[in-house]
């Protein structure tokens, strides 16, 4: 299972002790795998990654949107503090989303990456976490019927505080205040300690992260996401609504299906009918609180941050020569890549290159994110120079940041139709291409939120204030991210019917014609 136990941990990193007297720098702890690795695999990239690469290399590099904190000694007793805790995620589960992101890339599974904006400390809860894992759990099942194929669950979840800035400060009222950088780092709260970066809030966040994975551990494996609970994830929205409506007709066909697999043999105790793979993932942003979470692996001695299984460059982050990319090049956890319509093609195919020199398949995902209109200008060309270089990625679509505007009311929004948009042009792309539309990428939420207007229940910008609780950036609700579910099923199963009828025509697979 990708959520594994926590007795993969071995003695030396979960009662390690905390020391002030070993630096930062050289504290790696081992963390034994969930499964070996090979070691004869992995020699060449062993010496290939750590080539003129180091835990701590990047900050050799010019490092965008790393808080200043006021004291460093206060920073780096919390950094020694995280070393020593133990990894959050193990490297085995890491290796196992890399497998399972492989077959995304050659269209044999589809990734679903969803979560919030930014996660924060005070709604932190069960309840909130366990809706926004049964909403992906719905999805999922949808998703499953329509492509026929096994959907890879990864949340924005355990892990995703830190955010971004366009602009390091916020001006309200004629005073000028540092940005809001996400609950790890500083408060949404507008004074000037409020906004003052505090390096204990990473210690809170390593916390929520670990609580968050667990309650996920055990909801992925304790039951709770069986098959045949498929009816019983009714939330609220699902009364008396369209969404919910088609999916509890869904929800009964699964039943019927069960009922059958049961019937011809396959119990209902098997773990396939009990249990569900979910992983996490966030974007790497914050580098100091992402070396003090970093491993080596003492089974393969590749290097996993252990902050997360999945971990993502953003745009505003992935200059070839900056902090990030020289951070990530060096850790062997599966990673994503956010693409704009600003994306050069030569450009992608360096950092491609960079971080996945030995082009392994599920090691790099392509998560684009432009708007509709420039998703088909764009990407073709993206699409392009991957294959013209010979390069395997997972191509999935963020629907989300290319299309956020501001309503009259002066609250950021996304109009679902325009997210709905982008995601069709993605596939329209692809479909042209010949290549394989791999996932997608929702900011998104259990809660009955309104901060993005539309769907069939009508989101409208007077709605907006009654219910927007985002830190950050505006999500999809849990009806919005079913219907959203149901339109791209729609799409993959079109997808799965022509692709049948071509192999019987005898012409290859994602052949065009």
């Amino acid at each position: 299972m990708a959520l594994t136990a926590a007795a993969n941990l071995t003695p030396t990193a979960a009662l390690q002790p905390t020391s002030s007297k070993i630096s930062f720098k050289t504290r790696i702890l081992a963390v034994h795998a969930a499964e070996p690795a090979k070691k004869s695999s992995t020699a060449v990239e062993i010496k290939s990654r750590s080539s003129n690469w180091a835990i701590d290399s990047w900050k050799s590099k010019k490092a965008l949107q790393i808080p200043v904190y006021p004291s460093k000694e206060d920073l780096e007793s919390v950094l020694q503090t995280l070393a020593s805790f133990p990894p959050i995620v193990f490297a085995g589960e890491a290796r196992k989303l890399e497998e399972r992101l492989a077959d995304a890339a050659v269209g044999k599974a589809f990734l679903l990456q969803g979560g919030d904006c930014a996660e924060s400390f005070k709604e932190f809860n069960a309840n909130n976490i366990r809706d926004t894992f049964r909403v992906l759990l719905q999805m999922g099942v949808v998703l499953t019927f329509g492509g026929q194929m096994p959907i890879i669950k990864v949340g924005r979840m355990a892990g995703q505080f830190a955010k971004p800035r366009s602009d390091p400060f916020e001006t309200k009222d004629g005073v000028k205040l540092p940005s809001y950088q996400g609950d790890n780092i500083n408060s949404d709260i507008f004074d000037e300690k409020s906004r003052m970066p505090d390096p204990q809030r990473l210690i809170r966040a390593y916390s929520q992260s670990a609580a968050t994975l667990n309650l996920l551990r055990a909801f992925a494996t304790g039951g709770y996401a069986g098959m045949q609970r498929v009816s019983q994830w009714n939330l609220d929205f699902t009364d008396h609504s369209e969404q919910g409506d088609r999916y509890m007709e869904l929800a009964q066909r699964v039943d019927e299906a069960l009922g059958f697999m049961v019937a011809a043999g396959l119990t209902s105790e098997h773990p396939i009918m009990t249990t569900t793979e979910f992983w996490t993932s966030h974007e790497c942003l914050h580098l100091p609180y992402e070396q003090a979470l970093t491993r080596e692996d003492s089974t393969s001695g590749l290097y996993y941050d252990c902050s997360a299984h999945m971990l993502w460059v953003g745009e505003r982050t992935r200059q070839l020569d900056g902090a990030h990319v020289e951070f990530l090049r060096g850790v062997a956890n599966p990673l994503g890549i956010k693409v704009s319509d600003k994306m050069d093609p030569k450009e992608m195919v360096k950092l491609c290159e960079i971080l996945n020199p030995h082009n392994k398949p599920g090691r790099l995902t392509i998560i684009t994110r432009m708007g509709a209109e420039n998703m088909r200008v764009k990407l073709p060309h993206l699409i392009r120079a991957i294959r013209q270089a010979g390069l395997i990625v997972t191509w999935i679509s963020d629907p989300m940041h290319g299309n956020t505007i501001k309503a009259p009311c002066g609250l950021k929004t996304r109009p679902f139709d325009s997210i709905r948009s982008e995601l069709r042009a993605f596939f329209d792309v692809h479909e042209q291409e010949g290549s394989h539309p791999g996932g997608m990428h929702l900011e998104m939420t259990g809660q009955n939120v309104t901060e993005c207007i539309g769907g069939s229940r009508a989101v409208t910008f007077d709605d907006l204030s009654s219910r927007y609780h985002t830190h950050c950036d505006p999500r999809l609700n849990a009806s919005q991210s079913l219907e959203i579910a149901f339109a791209v099923a729609e799409r993959l199963r079109r997808r799965r019917i022509r692709s049948d009828n071509v192999f019987v025509r005898g012409k290859p697979e994602g052949a065009v014609n």
